[in-house]
């Protein structure tokens, strides 16, 4: 079982009501006294539990001088935090207890403290996340234009796009729209700059079209729907369980990063019809992975602030897709 370690430091007015709060969502914990005038609590919490822990430590205590909360994730522990029906930690008598299949998605998610602090450092325009975006794009487009798919796999390999992407995903689901403006922001620039330096590769060297790696960017089918979705899908199942950024960064890297370098090298080389269709296909995967990874997040229990708001969104875009699916319907259809 996951479990992180939770170290709360309040001040020692809020005693009794930090403890009945840990009490409620901890089956291990002590305490130790700090210095100016402030208590300890080490918590082991198990990951299931973390959100709600830390959602009322912060309702109670965020405007509170001195307290502070810290989960750090534990590698080993003994003896073991075991669950089962008799040993599952109740929820608060306001809310409904979780169903099988709401436990079963949500069982190995880590927080949404755990979340924003891992999305965090790739939300900031620095020269770092500039320089690797226009690389990975010229690498794949030298890749794409040369039929060399092992090179267009290790541009997307180095593709920074999973910061700003499961974070747009994120803010939409969680209705953050601060968190939802960086990461537009950021996305939009490193596909501009990205876009930008493949086009100016494209007007220096001599682009052929036939290419079967640049070709395929230029049409739209019903799989590189399914291929997007399930992209953006994946991205968000194993980012909220903490898989390996690198890991993630390939999964959304596959969708947006080879249509980007091909559209650039189109645009380029003077071909600006084969540029639109590549960008139309860029577009259909950004939204796919948009629409799956707010799903997959909804699946996995994350908790919208405003329903209304998460709803309106993921129809939006929602509507935005079945557009796009029913332009590329209407081309298979009628040639």
């Amino acid at each position: 079982m996951s479990a992180r370690l939770v170290e709360i430091i309040v001040p020692d007015a809020q005693i009794q009501q930090a403890g009945e709060i840990i009490t409620r969502h901890c089956r291990r914990f002590w305490q130790e006294v700090v210095p100016d005038g402030r208590e300890k609590y080490s918590c082991i919490v198990q990951q299931r539990y973390l959100e709600r822990l830390l959602a009322e430590l912060d309702e109670h205590f965020l405007e509170c001088d001195g307290y502070s909360a810290i989960a750090v994730e534990i590698d080993a522990l003994s003896p073991q935090l075991l669950e089962n029906s008799e040993t599952r930690i109740a929820t608060s008598t306001d809310l409904p207890p979780p169903t099988r299949l709401e436990s079963f998605f949500t069982r190995e998610r880590i927080s949404t403290n755990e979340l924003y602090e891992d999305i965090e450092p790739s939300l900031s325009l620095k020269p770092n996340y500039l320089l690797t975006v226009i690389l990975s794009a010229l690498i794949a487009a030298l890749g794409m234009r040369s039929g060399q798919t092992a090179v267009v796999i290790g541009a997307m390999v180095i593709a920074p796009m999973l910061g700003p992407t499961m974070a747009l995903a994120l803010a939409a689901t969680v209705g953050n729209g601060k968190l939802g403006k960086r990461a537009a922001t950021t996305l939009t620039v490193g596909l501009l700059i990205g876009f930008i330096f493949t086009m100016l590769l494209g007007a220096m060297i001599t682009v052929d079209p036939t290419v079967p790696e640049l070709l395929n960017r230029t049409i739209v089918q019903p799989a590189d729907i399914a291929l997007a979705l399930a992209c953006g899908a994946a991205g968000v199942l194993a980012f909220s369980q903490g898989a390996s950024l690198a890991l993630v960064g390939v999964m959304i890297a596959v969708a947006l990063v080879p249509p980007l370098s091909a559209s650039g090298l189109f645009f380029g080389s003077g071909q600006v019809e084969l540029g639109f269709k590549a960008m139309f296909l860029l577009m259909t995967n950004l939204v796919c992975v948009n629409v799956a990874g707010i799903a997959m997040f909804l699946i996995q229990g994350l908790p919208p602030k405003d329903w209304r708001m998460t709803g309106g969104i993921f129809a939006v875009w929602s509507f935005i897709l079945a557009l796009f699916i029913g332009l590329v319907g209407g081309r298979i259809a009628f040639g």
